[in-house]
């Protein structure tokens, strides 16, 4: 038994040292290919994502605004489950996380001259009365900027009124707005052309995202800086 287990160990350390002499053999012939290959590979890598990894700026828009523009990116909600969501200027204005956002027309005010945010507000086209909607929109003072976004629904209780002191900030589509279409919007008081910052996605079954709702939609630009 003893002639045995020598033997056995013999072997074990005889096929230990061939493959720890096998391994640095083969390590020898292949080390610089190996070396070179891997760098290569690591050095392709890294242009590949400095060359394909696009830089990000205010808001997360991918062009830097110009001078005398500010930078805003904003999203309609979700169906009646994720809520609008507002950015000027690298500021979340509005948004779920805030916890001020509500079913109905989202609305943030911004000073068109600083950028600075004045006021939000969400207004229930669903259930509410139109009346707190058409006094606030009387009450925005010239040279403020305007961001609007649905959640759920945003035009069951839209008066005419209503519709006229928006498409007054420069909206197109607001005319069109019908029960749960996703809509933003960026316009101002005092405007005097067509605001070309909107978006509209129509309730429709046929095309509908989500039950009963269109996808979100979302926006993002440079708002120029009102001038004196």
């Amino acid at each position: 038994m003893p002639v045995a287990v020598g033997a056995c160990t013999i072997k074990l350390v005889i096929a230990v040292a061939v493959f720890l002499l096998t391994f640095y053999v083969i390590s020898q012939v292949f080390e610089i290919k190996l070396d070179s290959n891997l760098g290569n590979l690591f050095a392709r890598s890294a242009l590949q994502i400095a060359y394909t990894k696009s830089p990000r700026y205010k808001c997360g828009i991918s062009k830097a605004p110009q001078k005398k523009n500010f930078a805003f990116k904003m999203a309609s909600g979700a169906a009646n489950v994720v809520g609008p969501k507002i950015c000027v200027e690298e500021n979340i204005l509005m948004s779920g996380v805030k916890n001020n956002v509500r079913r109905g027309i989202n609305v943030a005010l911004v000073n068109g001259k600083t950028g600075e945010a004045l006021h939000t507000e969400y207004f229930d086209m669903w259930g509410r009365d139109v009346t707190p909607f058409i006094e606030f929109l009387k009450s925005i003072q010239d040279g403020t900027i305007v961001l609007m976004g649905t959640y759920d629904d945003g035009a069951t209780k839209l008066t005419n009124e209503a519709r006229l002191l928006i498409a007054a900030l420069g909206s197109t589509a607001i005319s069109n707005l019908d029960f749960r279409d996703n809509w933003v919007f960026c316009g101002g008081k005092g405007i005097k052309t067509k605001s070309p910052f909107k978006k509209h996605i129509k309730n429709n079954k046929n095309t509908n995202k989500y039950e009963g709702w269109p996808e979100l939609v979302e926006m993002k630009g440079c708002i120029p800086q009102k001038q004196d």
